[in-house]
């Protein structure tokens, strides 16, 4: 490539000019996206000279296919190649601003919850987003004008391989680099941050798609010898029900409530001087009430759907996207089926359209009997939250259909008011907004205040009803509400420096369990919500040693205390894992090799990637069609139909 070339016409009519023009536009736009709006845990020169350089690999080799081509079709798509790659790494910028991460592949089949997103996603919307696209408005406007002129000469086949095979070689030297800076990047990919980070946003995508791809074929390619290494590995685990507990709620109904983005420190916090949640702190002193103050969510890109995936199965969620999609018609031994042995009834309530989250599609593998939706209740613009209906009126209207079920029933209540982005109509709301100027944050409270006075008016109607004395309730939050992008607002609220042990506490969410007669108490017990179906499951008097479970009984005292996050982070009562780092938690110092905790922290590492591997290949594979345990009823998912009709018909 010889500057003459680009020299002997004006730049505007020179192809050549004009695709190195889009290579520094998608190069320098994607590197301030990068830095600026992804919050990657970039740390010395190296490393920003690595999220500098690997933009530049992918824009040569992705936009130099045009040389390919001929005469206006190489500018067609050139032009849409771009278009397609920014709006790639926009839409990236608006899913990270609320779920502090990136799309996946998997995301996308996920297309049946968007027509129920609602204001959600124009309250990620910010009016400088207009920037990404003005570029692309201005080019086509000139090319229009013909003030940038088509150069149809011929393109030497030579020069096309040239340079796609500089754009490869950048890429290369990216990878290289990037190895010798963590080594096994791609193969202990647990992090997306890190690919995102070294190898930049559109060689993300591209290991995501062959990771997805990977992961689809494992089960056609499983078979019942893979499922051997899963059942011994979880049986290892197994800690043997504490006698203290085991039983005490045998035949008792269970009644879940999915607590929507509370998270721990709303509990006994006060705003200006006025408790944000006074039913649920005066349920935490309750005699009747254990409660977990080191419980914590381990969602990933699933949210809600994961922590449900967790609480019904002690199976993690996905890396990528949300088993909930992609693996709804699995083979599970969840909750209601083994309940259902034990003559449970089983039902989920939610005021929110059935296909969101594939839920009335997967709910048949766990074997529910009864999927109440947003079809069962009567819902208008007035009592309408972002997600269906609000809480107050969704466990009014709920009280009919509990009552027309069965006991002993299994049921679960999916909240929803207190859901980002946190609005609420003046006239409902009954504690003042704080003042931080962010109108998530403010929200926030505001919201919760609201579901804590839901969750006392289900109460209420449980006790006079008698319910209450003859249930097992279990209450739990399901993940975090506000993400690192409010963490300077909230550092004010609750007065804390927030640090990277402090972010990982901030992954705290409350755990109630509530029995009349229970033993309760504040438990500092560390633990997730993989561990709450064999906690359960002993409670009730049902032993789980041949039952395939990751978590283990949070009051058993062989629990095993290590809490894995999706991306591969830990925490545990003496050691966190975060972003490639160990905290001594007592000390507040960072655990380096000289460091006395060090190897046990390598131990940790090392068991949780190993943990989320395997249950990354039972899920991928299917195991669990190819495992029953003893006196276990498998799931016939013909059996079972949502629709209002048949459940009227067997009323």
């Amino acid at each position: 490539m010889k500057l003459q070339n680009i020299e002997r016409r004006k730049i505007t009519e020179n192809f050549l000019a004009f695709y190195l023009l889009l290579v520094l536009l998608l190069w320098m736009k994607t590197y301030f996206t990068q830095f600026t709006q992804f919050v990657l845990g970039v740390e010395g020169i190296f490393q920003h000279f690595l999220l500098f350089i690997n933009p530049l690999g992918s824009a040569l080799l992705f936009l130099g296919f045009a040389f390919l081509l001929k005469g206006r079709s190489k500018y067609i798509f050139i032009l849409t190649v771009y278009t397609l790659l920014t709006t790639l790494l926009y839409a990236n910028v608006v899913y990270y601003r609320y779920f502090d991460d990136f799309i996946t592949l998997p995301n996308l089949y996920n297309t049946s919850n968007f027509g129920n997103l609602g204001g959600s996603v124009l309250a990620l919307l910010e009016p400088t987003d207009i920037l990404y696209f003005v570029d692309i408005l201005i080019i086509i406007i000139l090319l229009c004008m013909k003030k940038i002129k088509i150069d149809t000469t011929p393109i030497k086949r030579s020069k096309a391989i040239a340079i796609l095979s500089f754009g490869l070689g950048i890429s290369c030297l990216n990878l290289g680099l990037a190895e010798s800076d963590r080594p096994q990047l791609l193969t202990r990919g647990f992090d997306r941050n890190y690919i995102v980070k070294y190898l930049g946003m559109y060689n993300y995508q591209i290991y995501d798609a062959y990771q997805t791809t990977k992961a689809n074929a494992q089960r056609a390619l499983a078979d019942s010898n893979d499922a051997v290494e899963v059942v011994n590995f979880t049986k290892s685990l197994y800690a043997e029900p504490n006698p203290k507990f085991f039983g005490v709620a045998e035949g008792k109904n269970v009644i879940y409530v999915h607590l929507e983005s509370i998270q721990e420190f709303l509990i006994d916090f006060e705003l200006n001087g006025e408790e944000v949640t006074p039913f649920l702190n005066r349920l935490k002193a309750d005699s009747n009430t254990i409660y977990f103050e080191n419980f914590f969510h381990q969602t990933a890109q699933g949210k809600t759907a994961d922590a449900e995936y967790m609480i019904e199965n002690s199976i993690y969620g996905l890396p990528q996207g949300s088993a909930f999609i992609t693996r709804g018609r699995n083979t599970y031994h969840a909750a209601p089926a083994i309940l259902k042995d034990y003559g449970y009834t089983s039902a989920v309530f939610h005021g929110n359209g059935g296909s969101f989250w594939n839920r009335n599609e997967i709910y048949k593998s766990f074997g529910y009997d009864h999927f109440f939706d947003a079809n069962f209740y009567e819902i208008s613009d007035e009592n309408r939250a972002e997600y269906g209906l609000m809480d107050k009126p969704f466990f009014e209207q709920s009280e009919e259909l509990l009552s027309s079920l069965p006991q002993p029933f299994y049921t679960k209540f999916i909240t929803i008011t207190n859901h980002y982005p946190f609005p609420l109509d003046e006239g409902l709301a009954t504690i003042e907004k704080p003042e931080t100027g962010n109108d998530i944050v403010d929200g926030y409270f505001q919201t919760a205040r609201y579901a804590d006075e839901a969750l006392e008016q289900f109460f209420q109607y449980l006790d006079e009803t008698g319910l209450l004395e003859n249930s097992l309730i279990i209450m739990y939050g399901d993940h975090h509400a506000l993400s690192e992008k409010y963490y300077e607002e909230l550092s004010e609220l609750l007065d804390i420096e927030i640090g990277p042990v402090e972010s990982a506490e901030l992954q705290r969410v409350p755990l109630f369990i509530y029995m009349p007669g229970l033993e309760g108490g504040i438990k500092s017990t560390y633990g997730g919500q993989i561990d709450l179906l064999p906690t359960l499951l002993h409670l009730l008097g049902i032993e789980t040693k041949e039952y395939v479970h990751f978590g283990t009984d949070l009051l058993s005292e062989r629990h095993i205390e290590l809490v894995p996050f999706r991306n591969g982070n830990y925490v545990s009562p003496r050691i966190y894992s975060v972003d490639g780092h160990f905290y001594d938690y007592v000390t507040g110092e960072e655990i380096t090799e000289e460091h006395k905790l060090y190897n046990q922290a390598i131990e940790l590492k090392e068991k949780t990637e190993f943990t989320l591997q395997l249950s990354d290949e039972l899920v991928n594979g299917d195991l669990l069609r190819f495992y029953t345990p003893p006196n276990f009823t498998p799931v016939d998912r013909t059996e079972y139909d949502y629709s209002v009709s048949e459940t009227n018909e067997e009323q």
